[in-house]
Parts: structure tokens; sequence; C-alpha cells
């Protein structure tokens, strides 16, 4: 490696050429960055005080051996978005001078000539630098004055126009623009191809650019270290056909998302959200080591890559070509349960092996999606989703498919359950529906349910039969009775109560009769409306509790049949229950120390408290502990003479105990499962102990993590 710092317009006029190769991202800075750049310029350009303005280094390699007639082309490892960014202002900057000189050398034609292209060149060779795909296109025909691609680079369009629009308001002298540009330093990093190690460099770069996605960290390990050749064909065969489906916005957006999807399916365990890089690199590891030989491996990996990113672009971002299951994927992306994609995208790649036939797919989707929505009504905590569907593929029984599924779904525990038609149906009666994350998404699928012809609900708006207005007119209060707020406050926005209209502003807060009939206007009332929601309301006498409660009992009814629940004959299911073995019933009466006058008050607060942790905790006495569990141990309690000794069962290095109380087991034997072990003795210890508790709950709940 060779370091030397470097004025940025003299190292563009002597750099022959810079390519950005093609593992390395697309250019993304946002206008928040070049506008800091340009804040950056214009101050040193206004100040003489300052003499030199550092913005970065600059890493590259030499594509391959130089000679006296021809010079090659740099690689950069590291500098792209500074490079592209500082293009397209001096593209932006030629423009404004035209014929004149504002500072010296900054001519139309020098700055041209000296920093964006080789005029004595022709073809690629012509430019000083050259993008990757879309990018290189618009960049050569912003500098090279060329028509644009029929498909241009959002982020290189944008940012020019940012670049001429902040020129043209003239805020900034172009003199002022041209000091600070002649001020710019960076670090020119040389890479000698035989010594160094691009990967391990472009890695622990602390650039002050853009912070690389996940995605751009897994691409460059991937090609980075590839012979050129191999290199160029699983990015164009692959990796480009990736960037393609996905789109330049969501490639940005959406493909962390989709790694650490991929990855969740591949190992069974759900990565951090920031250390999604570090996950795949242990897998293609793991997966390199039972590989015939290393180019294999590499294009197997790439190859996998690209079928599921295309299984999450059919289901996360619409591209799903048939129509009955891109309707389903659509109505699931409405909840927002991205944690249900590493499920997703076992049963999405099994459909394309026709493993899984395409009706059992489009059931499995409805019923992911009823279990989602269901728990959501019945206000059951989403912190164990992610482990549910992360460790779903486990339960699979494959020549079974769709049964071992509905199977799995009825077995899940208390706090992971299924909500069953009766719990459902009680708690969509008095849900507040109309504050409700997804009212659009229910009131369209319960509308279209069954139809045919499809209503576009985003064209309606929500009605308020009985009116939210808190000042009800003399009609309403008389239709409601004496307790008419009480009926107001219960019913308002619960299923009973809310329906469509297209007239919403025309039936403001008339009463009941007035919306039914609309005697002005027969068309707009309720009793005419073609929408399915509407049907029966134009019998009605009158709009009261009993009304709404009635309504929303058929409603519920049909809800059910919409969001329906798995089916399976017991016997079926009993074949998938885990046969319990036959063990000894152990109760407090076995354990003595807990009998005491000392201890017993003590583990009574504590197993009281441990209850009313969480609705789902049981508790079991064994022959030499007590153990509380979710769905398996979360805190053993083992009676000792003068205290409690408490194992959490969770790794010591996840414990936070500001106190320093806990102690590392890990290793120890001991009864009791986990690593984390600590006394309790006094009731006034008890509020620190269950924080504790609570820790290793909510760790086997699924909140202990990014999710």
């Amino acid at each position: 490696m060779r370091a030397s710092e470097a004025k940025l317009l003299d190292f563009l006029k002597k750099s022959p050429q810079f390519v950005i190769p093609i593992y390395q991202r697309t250019y993304s800075w946002t206008e928040k960055e070049c506008r800091q750049l340009w804040d950056d310029i214009v101050r040193c350009g206004s100040s003489d005080k300052i003499a030199v303005h550092f913005v970065g280094s600059i890493v590259y390699v030499e594509s391959g051996l130089s000679q006296v007639t021809h010079q090659s082309p740099l690689l950069v490892i590291d500098g792209q978005q500074r490079l592209t960014t500082l293009s397209l202002l001096l593209a932006a900057l030629a423009k404004a001078v035209d014929d004149g000189e504002p500072f010296d050398g900054f001519s139309q034609r020098k700055i041209k000539n000296y920093y964006l292209l080789n005029p004595e060149e022709s073809g690629e060779r012509h430019f000083k630098l050259l993008l990757s795909q879309t990018d290189k296109a618009s960049l050569t025909s912003i500098v090279g004055d060329g028509e644009m691609p029929q498909h241009p680079s959002l982020r290189i369009t944008a940012n020019f126009e940012s670049f001429e629009k902040w020129i043209a308001e003239g805020k900034v002298e172009l003199a002022t623009l041209c000091k600070g540009l002649a001020k710019l330093v960076v670090v020119d990093i040389a890479l000698t191809r035989d010594q160094d190690n691009p990967q391990l460099i472009f890695e622990s770069m602390n650039s002050t650019g853009k912070e690389l996605s996940q995605a751009d960290l897994i691409r460059n390990y991937i090609l980075m270290g590839l012979e050129p050749e191999l290199q160029t064909r699983l990015y164009e065969q692959f990796w480009r056909l990736m960037e393609i489906d996905f789109g330049q916005e969501a490639y940005g957006t959406h493909f962390d998302a989709f790694m650490r999807h991929y990855l969740t399916v591949k190992t069974g365990e759900i990565p951090n959200i920031n250390a999604v890089y570090d996950a795949f690199k242990g897998h293609a590891r793991t997966s390199r080591a039972i590989a015939a030989d290393d180019k294999s491996h590499i294009e197997t990996l790439v190859r996998e890559i690209r079928d599921y990113a295309r299984h999450f672009c059919a289901m996360a971002l619409g591209t799903e070509p048939d129509a009955d299951l891109k309707l389903a994927f659509h109505d699931l992306r409405e909840l927002k349960v991205d944690v249900a994609y590493p499920f997703l995208l076992e049963l999405y790649h099994d459909y394309k092996a026709d493993t899984l036939p395409k009706a059992d797919l489009l059931a499995s989707v409805r019923l992911i999606e009823a279990y989602v929505f269901r728990r959501a009504i019945c206000a059951i905590p989403t912190n164990s989703m992610n482990k549910t569907f992360a460790t779903f593929t486990k339960a699979l029984k494959k020549d079974r498919y769709f049964e071992s599924i509905q199977a799995h779904l009825l077995g899940l525990p208390s706090y992971r359950r299924f909500p069953t038609d009766d719990e459902f149906r009680r708690d969509l009666h008095t849900r507040d529906l109309y504050n409700f994350r997804s009212r659009s998404y229910w009131l369209r699928r319960l509308e279209n349910y069954e139809r045919k012809e499809r209503v576009a609900v985003d064209e309606y708006t929500i009605e308020h039969i009985l009116p939210q207005n808190e000042n009800l007119s003399p009609k309403w209060r008389e239709a409601l009775g004496a307790d008419w707020q009480r009926v107001q406050q219960t019913w308002l926005h619960t299923l009973g109560n809310l329906t469509l209209t297209a007239y919403n502003a025309d039936y403001s807060d008339r009463p009941f009769a007035e919306k039914r009939d609309m005697p002005d206007a027969p068309e707009k009332g309720l009793k005419q409306s073609p929408l399915k929601l509407n049907q029966g309301l134009g019998v009605l006498e009158t709009w009261d509790e009993a009304a709404i409660q009635a309504r929303a009992g058929k409603l519920a009814d049909l809800a059910v049949s919409v969001w329906y629940a798995p089916v399976l004959p017991h016997d079926i299911l009993d074949a998938y229950r885990p046969k319990a073995d036959a063990v000894a019933e152990y109760t407090i009466d076995d354990h003595p120390h807990l009998l005491t006058a000392t201890l017993h008050p003590v583990f009574e607060a504590f197993r009281k408290a441990v209850f009313a942790l969480d609705p789902c905790v049981s508790e079991e006495f064994l022959k030499l502990y007590v153990a509380y569990k979710a769905e398996t141990n979360f805190v053993d309690v083992v009676p000792q003479a003068k205290r409690l000794r408490l194992s959490l069962n969770m790794r010591f290095a996840d414990v936070n105990d500001p106190k320093g109380l806990c102690k590392d087991v890990t290793g120890v034997g001991r009864w009791g499962n986990g690593d984390v072990e600590i006394g309790l003795s006094k009731p006034e210890e008890l509020p620190y102990v269950i924080g504790l508790v609570r820790q290793s709950l909510e760790l086997q709940l699924g909140n202990g993590g990014d999710a």
C-alpha cells in the first residue's frame, strides 16, 4: 500500500481513468450528502483562513499492468460516492461558466478536459470516471453532453439537477465555488495488486461517505476476490438481475432485509439487523467447507441467493405473476408482518420446485394472514412472532405439507396461539377498529370476500353511522335512550357502527332515517348502497345499541369465514402432538425448605410476581427444583436452607445486571437451566430479581433482541 496526500483536482488531472468495479454498489448519495459537500466547498471558498478541506480517501488498485504507451485504469475500492458527486458538481459548474472563466483554471474547456474527460481518447477511455450499469450511461451522458438513457439512474440525475439548481439560484458566486473546489484534499491510497488484500481493506475503511449497507458488503465479499472473467459472469447472470428485480429504490431499502430473511431460512437463526454481513460470512464458510471447489461453491451460492431474491420480490414487492397469489401477498403486506418472510420464502421455494401445490401455498398464506390479524384483534403481544416463523419450517412434514402447517398452527402454546373463532368473534365486537392500524385493510377484505367484481375501497370513506359528534342531536339522543352517552362512548368506533360510503359529507350528523333514505337524493342513501357492508341497513327503523350489536354479530360471523382458522380432525391433530412421558408428580410438600417460616413468604411473593409477568407462564414442581415456563424453562428455583437459588435460562453475556449480583455458572455442574445464577432471600430483593427474570422470559418470547 502507498498513501499520500493530494489535492483532489491535481489527483483527477493526473489519473488516466477511474473504473468502478461491477461488485461495487451503485451510486447512493442523496441530496442530504450532496448538500453537506456543497456547504463545505462554499465555506472553504469563502474564507482565506481555510487552506485545505479534507474530503476522505480514494483507494484504488490498477486493473492491469501499465505500459509506456498505455496507462491502465484504476479500479476504485473506496471513494466512489465522492468521486461521482464531485464529477456531477464539476459538470454542473462547467455548464454554468459557459464561455467565461470565473477563476483561473476553471473555464468550461479546462474543467471538462482536466477533470471529466480524456480529450484525446475515444470510446469508454474518453471518460475520467466509469461507473457500473445504469449509473454508467447516465454519468457519461451528463459529462459528455450526450442523450440520457431510456431508464436513467435516479440518484445521478437528481443530484446533478440539485447542483444545477443551487448554482442557478446565484446565492454563491462561481468564483467562490471554484476556490472551494481547489482547496479539496484527499488521501491517495494505491494498493499493490500482489501484496494487498482489497477485501480486508475495503471492510476496514472508515470513510466519510455514506455507510455501506449489509448487502453492499455481501456482494463485495462474494465477487471481489474472483478472477475478472468469473466475476463479470456471476454479476451479469445473477447479481445484476437481482438489482433489476428490486429496482433502483427498493434495492437500497429492501435488500438488507431480504438477506436477513434468506439467512434465517438457511441457518434457522435470526441475525441481528446490524450483523447480517457477519452472519453471511459464517454461512458462506460453512457451505464452502462441504463444496467440491471454491468456484462451484460461489456460483451455487449466488444462484441460490438469486432464486430466493426472486421469491422475495414476488411476495414483498408485488412482482408475483399469478393473480390469486399476488392478491394474497398484497393483503399480507398490508399487515406489515415482515417476520413471516423466512417461512414464506421456504414455502415459495418449494412451490417453485413443485413440492407445494399452488392451492396449498395460497391457503398457507391466507392462514398466516388470519393468524396475524386474529392476534392483532385479540391484542396478543407480537414479540414472539419472529421466532414463531423463523423456526416454523422445523415442524414441516413435506409429504403432508399443508396438513403439517395447520397442525403446527393449532399446536402453538398460549402466548403464540392461533385465536379460536369464539375469541376472535368476541373481541371483534368491542375492539376499536376505527383507530386500528390497518382499518382500510379489514374493510376491504370484508367487502370483497367472495366477490368476483372487486370494490375499490380506497375510493370510499369510513362512515360512523352513529356520529362522532359529542353534542348529539335530540333525535339521536332519543334513538339511543337515556344512557346515550355511554352507548356512544362504548360502540362509536366498533365493528357494528362502521361502514363505507361515498357520501360521508352528505350524511354528516343526520339522524339514521335520513342517512338511510336521503329524501332529497335517494340514490345516496344507505338503503340503495351497492356495498355488501351496507346490506340490511335499509330495513332498520332505528339505530341504537341493540342494532349496533346485532350488525356486529353478523359481520363478526363473516369475519370468521374471511380470516378462517385451521381445521383438522382430532385423530390427525393428536398424531402431531408430542407424546408425554410418564413422570412422577411433585408438589411444594416435596421441598421442605419452601415451607419454612423464613423462605415460604419469600417464595410465595416470588411465584406471584412471576405469574404476573405474562399469562403464558406455568409452574412445575420437580424433584430437585421448581420450573417456571413459557414454552420452556426461563427460570428455575432451587430451594436451599437460607435462600432461593435462581437459575436464569440465558447467556451470562446477555443479562443486564447493573448491581452486578448475578454469577456466571457457564460450564458449572448444577440443577436448573441457564448460565446465570442469583440468590433471593429477602422480600426487599424481589423487585430487582424479578427485573432479571423478566429479561430471561422476554428473550424466550422473542423480545430480547432486534426483531
